[in-house]
């Protein structure tokens, strides 16, 4: 039995397991294969990235305050968030990873940081 590259169908020599002839082969079948799943999660993966930079960069000491529109013209997504908590008594806080966000009356938000 003839052994080929995944990739390439080039001539395998070496390990009886090898599936690929160069590790540049074995990444541009990985990248291949992976490319159509990898779009929406790279998407999302970044604009959470960015959610957490523009939560970050308000710094809460312990807490902030800011808009609605603030956060929009800085392009937050308020779709996309890592987690939920909700207090004892009943408020909401919605979390991009250890920053946090708490709706208030008027379009303010309190901007927290997770201990």
């Amino acid at each position: 039995m003839k052994r080929v590259c995944k990739e390439c169908s080039g001539k395998l020599s070496g390990r009886a397991d090898q599936k690929f002839c160069s590790d540049y082969c074995r990444n541009a079948y990985n990248n291949r294969i992976n490319s159509d799943t990898k779009n929406l999660i790279r998407n999302t993966n970044n604009q959470l990235r960015k959610n957490y930079r523009i939560l970050e960069s308000l710094r809460p000491e312990p807490t902030t305050k800011t808009t609605r529109d603030k956060l929009l013209t800085k392009g937050f997504d308020f779709n996309l968030i890592t987690s939920i908590y909700t207090t004892k008594k009943g408020q909401t806080y919605f979390f991009v990873y250890d920053y946090g966000y708490l709706p208030l009356k008027d379009d303010y938000f309190a901007v927290v940081k997770k201990n």
